[in-house]
């Protein structure tokens, strides 16, 4: 294990692991500073119900960003470095769903030490984001 996280020399295709966090007003507000998207559809309930959404929504990357702690903590865990990742937005996530991010190996690549997976993130088991990361693990080698 590297830190409590995996060796590239650990991982095999098919490999799974999610995180799951139920989306609080708070966790709108809070990225809304941290990352300094204030878009109205987020923090203001009038403007959002005047939209398609009819209510607030969660920022898209607030919801992504999930995937990045399965990455960085379960699979492969610490250690892990992201090197890509596309995202394609299917749904909403509306204040008060949880989030279930999943990430599991689709490929490797042994001579690079780089491992790629299928990322998704689910609302009652439907995708709201799906994609695709390459991350370098680190190897028993160095």
């Amino acid at each position: 294990m590297a830190g409590t996280g995996l060796f590239f020399e650990d991982l095999e295709l098919g490999q799974r692991a999610s995180f799951a966090k139920t989306i609080t007003e708070a966790d709108i507000l809070l990225f809304a500073g941290i990352s300094g998207d204030t878009n109205p559809v987020h923090i203001d309930a009038e403007a959002a119900s005047r939209t398609v959404f009819k209510e607030r929504i969660a920022h898209g990357m607030l919801s992504a960003s999930l995937i990045s702690t399965v990455l960085g903590t379960r699979l492969p865990g610490p250690g892990t470095i992201y090197l890509s990742q596309n995202l394609r937005f299917r749904a909403p996530v509306r204040i008060g769903a949880t989030v279930t991010a999943t990430v599991e190996v689709t490929g490797l690549d042994p001579d690079r030490k780089r491992a790629i997976l299928r990322t998704v993130c689910t609302v009652e088991g439907k995708p709201v984001i799906e994609g695709d990361a390459t991350v370098m693990v680190p190897s028993r080698d160095g």
